[in-house]
């Protein structure tokens, strides 16, 4: 699966299948050392799944387009939240912050589509009830 809109022959392509986890890219410059791996930080409380660190993410320079793609865990979802309340979560300095995210029930995944590189190089899929504290 590649990004909407960019030749596949542009987009350079990163999985971590055991893990359920993908990362497509469109840059300039994609350093070697770029990857994924299970990371070992501490996932946010409500994680769907293990948290994903990109190395060497910070070396990604003239960024078009990055689509990132987790699998989560539904029977970890909190009783009553809906099933679309899923989100790409990703590590910042003041912590970790919910992206527009698409969820495909179907697959159990989580996507999000950024025109630069994440705000921070751990991602983890979880809930995401910013929605509803909006709504209160």
């Amino acid at each position: 699966m590649t990004i909407p809109g960019y030749d596949s022959s542009t987009v350079a392509e990163y999985t971590l299948e055991r893990v359920g986890a993908r990362v497509d890219l469109v840059a300039g410059v994609v350093p070697d050392a770029f990857g994924l791996r299970k990371s070992g930080r501490e996932p946010p409380v409500d994680a769907l799944a293990d948290p994903i660190d990109l190395v060497a993410c910070e070396g990604l320079k003239a960024v078009e387009a990055v689509r990132i793609a987790l699998v989560y865990d539904p029977s970890k979802l909190p009783a009553g939240a809906s099933p679309t309340d899923v989100a790409i979560t990703v590590e910042t300095e003041t912590g970790w912050k919910p992206l527009e995210s698409t969820v495909d029930l179907e697959e159990t995944t989580v996507t999000a589509v950024l025109n630069d590189r994440p705000p921070g190089s751990t991602v983890v899929a979880g809930y995401d009830d910013t929605e509803e504290e909006r709504a209160e």
